[in-house]
């Protein structure tokens, strides 16, 4: 058995078998805590102290926290319950399903306050939690780390220009770029979320229980409970070089954490810089790790600003039909106006990933943004050289998006737009 094997003692009554399909009672929530659900206590030194995290609902008198696995996909699992295709007592077989590299344990894992949006010793339950598996409890990874080649038409056609040359061990002949990958799925310290946006842990739990129309009743007669899994989605990484240097400081690093853009990243919209930004991060990336260093793409789910695709897309029209037409110096105004805020990605929980893959120092940082650099600096990660996306690779109708967010902070090795700049940079029609 590992050292690091938490004792657990085995469950003394099963729980009833859930039938669906049939009238039954429903519990809409629980005032008082499961029979035999092991406690968590966050930062702990080991995961023996620290306990697994149990959101399965196989035996519900185990659970020991607010929520379920999977994220936003916890919806579809109910669905797929409801629709008779799966059965909700499923216990995954885990065999083989170790990851491909073992990240950590480093010592921010167990400094309080420094990771509270997932955990740590969420890749390899098998090894950490076996005693707890073995005696019958459904303890879930919430992080897969694997191999895979990533194949981009940007990387193929920086190949043939000669800017990126293939070594056989970064990057390969047809153009495939070789990386670890890990997906990590949300868990969040309600106390340590609470600390990091400067509110109470109270309020917090009551605007989120309000906010989400009373999804989860918990957050509020639970306070016993201080884990939560929210329906949300989360992020994934890519890693360019070997994963353990990433926590020497000593090796290079080039790294860029990324927002999603579906529209630009995947279908190569031209109205923002997303994924022209990404490909060159990515480019910057490989060449850093065939330096000798090693690379990072840290992708977070967090569509439109984390306002969503149709608000992202109402303000398109609103910019493209106002008075005067799109300009740069209306930029953020217009996404105000629809969404009554100018951005909900709220850096504060970002370098959580940073900290759970033990860095402490990025040389250079793919990103212009001052809020990603803000978070990463204030969490207490040095970083050297900022690397700003080339005037070359940004489209044509993406030059509002960009000057406005250098006018309003946004690093720029050269002098911001004025004012009047802005009122003269302008987008085409939505006809055009």
């Amino acid at each position: 058995m590992p050292d690091s094997a938490p004792v657990l003692s085995p469950p003394e009554t099963p729980a009833p078998p859930r039938v669906t399909g049939t009238a039954r009672h429903i519990r809409l929530t629980s005032h008082a805590g499961g029979q035999g659900a092991p406690a968590i206590h966050w930062a702990a030194a080991s995961p023996a102290e620290r306990g697994p995290v149990i959101g399965s609902t196989t035996t519900r008198a185990h659970r020991n926290v607010i929520g379920t696995h999977s994220g936003s996909y916890s919806v579809y699992r109910a669905l797929a319950v409801a629709a008779h295709a799966l059965d909700p007592h499923h216990k995954p077989d885990l065999t083989n399903t170790a990851p491909t590299d073992t990240i950590g344990p480093h010592p921010a894992w167990s400094e309080p306050g420094k990771i509270v949006s997932l955990d740590p010793w969420g890749a390899e339950i098998g090894r950490h939690f076996a005693d707890g598996l073995a005696a019958g409890f459904d303890i879930r990874p919430t992080i897969a780390v694997t191999k895979a080649h990533v194949i981009l038409p940007e990387i193929i056609e920086a190949m043939q220009k000669g800017r990126l040359k293939a070594d056989g061990k970064v990057l390969l002949p047809s153009g495939g770029a070789l990386v670890t990958k890990a997906a990590v799925e949300p868990v969040w310290h309600l106390p340590g979320v609470a600390a990091r946006f400067g509110c109470s842990e109270t309020e917090l739990r009551r605007v989120l229980f309000e906010e989400t129309g009373g999804m989860y009743p918990e957050l509020v007669t639970r306070p016993d409970l201080e884990v939560f899994l929210p329906p949300i989605g989360h992020l994934t990484l890519y890693i360019f070089g070997k994963p353990a240097d990433l926590a020497d400081t000593s090796v290079e690093l080039t790294a860029r954490v990324h927002d999603e853009c579906n529209g630009s990243d995947v279908f190569g919209s031209d109205i923002c810089t997303c994924r022209p930004y990404l490909t060159h991060a990515i480019e910057e990336c490989i060449q850093g790790a065939q330096r000798g260093g090693v690379g990072l793409c840290v992708y977070y789910r967090k569509e439109g600003r984390a306002l969503g695709e149709v608000t992202k897309f109402l303000v398109y029209n609103a910019r493209k039909r106002q008075e005067g037409g799109d300009t740069a110096d209306q930029y953020f105004a217009r996404t105000e106006c629809v969404a009554g805020v100018q951005d909900m990605r709220f850096q504060q929980l970002m370098p959580d990933v940073l900290h759970w893959l033990g860095i402490q120092k990025i040389h250079r940082l793919v990103s212009m943004s001052n809020m990603k650099y803000d978070a990463i600096t204030g969490a207490g990660i040095e970083v050297g050289e900022r690397v700003n996306i080339p005037d070359d690779l940004i489209p044509a109708d993406a030059r509002v998006e960009i000057d406005a967010k250098m006018a309003a902070g946004y690093f720029t090795p050269g002098d911001a737009p004025t004012a009047e700049q802005l009122r003269h940079t302008k987008g085409r029609g939505l006809d055009a």
